[in-house]
């Protein structure tokens, strides 16, 4: 993709599962940004990648599970994901997270596609 702009209103949301969808913002083959929003209760289920993750809390409540550790986490907190960690989430009140990745999410793409 590599776009110097990407604007919010022309990004389509995919459903991930029940209560969850997300769109893919900006990316290239190093690193991607995608939104993920979350209606309350949605399960982001347990799972690991070889990419590493930054999660951005930009609305909700979360309980976040990395590698068997759980914490709460609200607006405005940050999660580092490093390569192949498991992880996972219960969103407890309705929240959107912004997700970086490096390198980007290839299979991520290849659905939209």
């Amino acid at each position: 993709m590599n776009k110097p702009f990407v604007f919010s209103e022309e990004c389509d949301f995919e459903i991930v599962s029940e209560g969850i969808r997300r769109k893919i913002l900006a990316y290239g083959e190093e690193l991607m940004a995608v939104e993920v929003h979350f209606n309350k209760d949605a399960i982001g289920t347990i799972h690991s990648h070889p990419h590493t993750q930054l999660t951005y809390v930009l609305e909700g409540e979360f309980e976040f599970e990395i590698n068997g550790i759980k914490q709460t986490v609200k607006k405005g907190d940050t999660l580092y994901k490093m390569s192949n960690q498991v992880h996972g989430c219960l969103c407890t009140k309705n929240g959107i997270l912004l997700d970086i990745f490096t390198p980007y999410r290839e299979d991520f793409i290849i659905k939209n596609d």
